[in-house]
This record gives C-alpha cells, structure tokens and sequence, in this order.
C-alpha cells in the first residue's frame, strides 16, 4: 500500500496499524498509488492535534478522523505520544470502514498494551475505567481487554517490591543444536560455529568481570538474573559450570530473588546439566517445545521427538527446580488448531508452573519466509489462542505478562501464563520496562530506565558472535554508559 504523510513522518505507528488490517500489504513510499494508497495527516493547534487519513483499498474510500487535546502538555514525549494516538485512531477509523473488520486489539498497535493501561491505573482509573478506555476509545474486544488488565496488575505488582537500586541482569549465548525455521534471532548452529563457542565464552568471561565491577561501583544490586539465547544448554555441562562459577563470583547476588536459565531444547537436557544449574542456584528454567506434534516439530527443523520434551520435563520436575516455564507458539507450519489443542493438553499434564503462549511472528530472515512455508490462516490461529485462554484458566493459570511483535499472525500477542504466585519476574520487568536490564554477550540489548523521568535509553552490542569476539570495546563502552546513566538518575 502507498502511504502519503502530511505534517509528520511517523512511520512505525502507521505501519503497524497497517499490518493489523492488511497482512498481506507491505508499505511503500514511493511510486504511484496504485489500487490501495491512505494519505495520512497530522495538523497540530494550540488545544489539539488532529489525524485524518484517506484510504482506498478494494475499491473502496473512507475518510478517518481523530483529534487529542495536547493543551497543557509541556513533556515531549507525551506530546509525541499523544500525536501518535491521534494518527493511528484516523487510520484505524478508516480502515475499520473499508474493510468492516475490527482487529481484536481494536486501534492499539504497540508491543506492550499492559504497560498503557498500568499507565492508567497509577494516574488513578479503577479496573473498570480503564477497561471502559480500552473498549470506548481503542475499540478492544473483551478477551484481550481482560488479558491487558490482569498483565497490567501484575506488573503493578511487581513495581511495588522494586527499589531504586536495583536492575536486572541478562546473559546471551548465541548458538543452537540447529536453527528453527520461525527464528531470525542472532543465533548461530553449533553444527556450523563450534570453533566459536570457547572463544565466545572467554570474551563473555571478560566482559562479566568488567560488569561486575562496575554495577559494585555504582551501588545497583541485582533483582534477578536470566541466561537466554540461543539455547544457553547448547554448552556442555563443563562450560556452564565454569561460566556460572564465574557470573557468581562476579556479581553479588545476595538480593537476586530470581535466577533463570533458559534449558530450551529437549535434545540439550541432561541431568549433568540441570545438576549444574541446580549447584549454581537456578531456581527456574525454561523447556520449549513449541509444539507436541511430529509433523510440526520435523516442518520447522527440530530433531527431537514429543517423547524427548515428555522425558526432558519429567527429569527438570523430578530435580526439583521450584519452576518450571514451557513455551508453545500458536501458527507453526503444518500445525492445525487440533494439533495444538493436542499440545496444549498434554503440556498441562507435565507439572510445569509457567506456560508462555506465543504467536507467530514472520520475522525476515526466518526460513518460514526465505522458503515459503504454508502456516495456518488467522482464523486457525485465532482458534489456537481462543482455546488456550479458558484451557489455561480452568486449570488455575493466569496471565501475567504480554507483548506483541510486527508481522504477527492475526496481529494477535504473546501471553505468559502461570500459578498463583509463581510468576517470572524478569519477564515483567523487561515488558513493562519497570527498570534497567544489563545485557551481557552477542545480540544483547541493554535498556536504561529511568522511570522518575520517564526516560529510556538503549545500547546494543556486537549482533554476531565472531563481532562480539573481536570488538571488546564495545561492551566497554557499553558498561560506561550504563555507570553514567545511572549516576545521572541518582542526582
């Protein structure tokens, strides 16, 4: 679809509302306008600023139109937000009109709806106002206006037990027994980057001691911990027992309340290394299936079986870990919403106090899309997750974080649900963005937040691990600016 801008050059929003609408359209900005176009305005007064897109598509014409009012709003960012708000409502408006569909997230369209409407309940809306918002000004259907309202008190939840000091630390290891066909992540198969992997891990090394250092030095404590990737049991029970030795001794993390690793694949579980993670003081991990049914699990390139994930989770239950996560994706190659109610249900007979209810996200780069593989249709996966809802609540999980992702199936979200009292907080605090995330190793994204002034800044590292290898200033520089950050929030 050609898209027009007028008196603003907000990309991303329109995007997003129009991959919500139109998932088989991709934007374009130059050219003429063809069949499907939407001219989309943003006029700013004194009081108000408005919105207003005209689309075509079909054959069909609708005009939308949105204003906020911006009076009083001296915060940028606010106001930015709230022109934001104005553009995507018009466009919203208008395709709603041409199309006579109305997405279940109505006109939401950013990845962290639970953090908008804890917004709402810390400036004083009960439950039900802001449930009226949800559904009066943003048009969302009931379900997941109930799922943004439980997730958004959890995070309330969280952010009450947080103090200003502490942060959260996060540990990447980039490699994997094979890649998966959905996955577009920095990640590299041992198969092909074996020679890698001790290299790696003596650069990790360095820059664990070098962080260590400085969170010391700049008073932070450690709330929790998280060593994901990749698939961080791809290294052997030797190699996590001396990375984890030396992340220990590093970092003190006397007031850590949280220490997850994900173990991921079946076929990179054994008891030598869940006794590892145990002897280190993990007290949560992580077994992703994603599916419990053959014909999938070989359509996105797992070689282990639905027999592995049953004996995998009945090792890391029989061990004692006091929790245990199991994500499942909703809209896999060859899966069918029969095949994943199947999956589902046996997945509930495991003993696992966390399932994490994902959708499929077409990331570029991902096999799913470099070969074209078939997946199911919206409907299908609408089905998957309209199943998954009540199966979950009937069996005592609730939810307790959520998100969503670009080029989602639907433009539905990912859900992580769980017991009472057994949620994953590191989960909370990086989707709210309650405070800081210290990331470590190749791929990682560090994030400052200052959430006093409602700022938030990022740095990224080396995306590939021969990068990270190669360039350790970059994760000097990294730690500086995180050390100043911090010391600029204290002031």
């Amino acid at each position: 679809m050609r898209l027009t801008f007028r008196g603003h050059d907000d990309r991303y929003a329109i995007e997003q509302s129009l991959l919500a609408f139109f998932p088989d359209e991709r934007p374009v900005y130059e050219g003429e306008k063809g069949d499907s176009h939407a001219e989309v305005t943003l006029r700013e007064g004194k009081t108000y600023a408005t919105g207003v897109t005209e689309l075509t598509y079909g054959g069909k014409t609708a005009r939308g139109e949105a204003r906020v009012r911006i009076t009083g709003v001296s915060d940028e960012y606010e106001r930015e937000r709230l022109r934001q708000r104005a553009l995507k409502l018009s466009f919203f408006r208008a395709a709603r009109d041409v199309t006579g569909v109305t997405p279940s997230w109505g006109a939401l369209t950013g990845i962290r709806p639970a953090k908008l409407v804890r917004s709402m309940l810390e400036e004083g809306m009960t439950p039900g106002q802001a449930d009226r918002v949800l559904r009066d000004t943003y048009c969302v259907s009931p379900a997941r206006r109930r799922l943004a309202l439980e997730s958004a008190e959890a995070g309330l939840r969280a952010k009450r037990e947080l103090r200003p000091e502490e942060i959260s630390l996060y540990v990447g290891i980039p490699f994997c027994p094979t890649r998966c066909a959905y996955c577009s992540f920095v990640s590299a198969s041992v198969e092909k980057s074996f020679s890698l992997m001790e290299p790696y891990l003596a650069a990790l090394a360095e820059e664990i001691t070098a962080a260590g250092r400085m969170v010391k030095e700049a008073g932070l404590r450690i709330k929790s911990f998280y060593m994901g990737g990749g698939t961080p049991t791809t290294l052997s029970a030797r190699q996590m027992d001396a990375l984890l030795t030396h992340l220990n001794r590093s970092f003190d993390l006397s007031d850590c309340v949280e220490y997850c690793i994900e173990a991921g694949r079946p076929d990179t579980i054994d008891r030598e290394k869940l006794q590892v993670l145990l002897d280190h003081g993990a007290d949560r991990i992580s077994v992703n299936p994603q599916s419990l049914e053959p014909q999938v699990l070989a359509a996105i390139g797992r070689k282990h079986s639905p027999e592995d994930i049953e004996q995998a989770m009945a090792l890391a239950t029989s061990m004692g870990f006091p929790h245990v996560n199991m994500d499942l994706i909703a809209g896999l190659p060859a899966d069918t919403p029969e095949g994943f109610r199947r999956t589902l249900d046996r997945c509930l007979t495991f003993g696992a106090d966390n399932i994490t209810v994902h959708t499929l996200s077409l990331k570029k780069g991902s096999r799913i899309l470099l070969e074209g593989l078939p997946i199911p249709t919206a409907e299908d996966v609408a089905a998957m997750l309209d199943y998954a809802d009540p199966a979950l609540r009937a069996r005592g999980f609730a939810p307790y974080y959520l998100y969503r992702q670009k080029y989602m199936s639907g433009s539905f979200e990912n859900v992580g649900w769980c017991i009472s009292g057994a949620e994953g907080l590191y989960n909370i605090y990086i989707m709210e963005e309650l405070h800081s995330i210290l990331s470590l190793g190749a791929g990682g994204s560090t994030k400052m937040v200052d959430a006093g002034r409602n700022r938030i800044e990022r740095v990224f590292h080396p995306k590939f691990p021969l990068e990270y290898i190669q360039r350790p200033e970059k994760f000097t520089e990294n730690l500086e600016a995180f050390r100043r950050f911090h010391e600029n929030m204290a002031r």
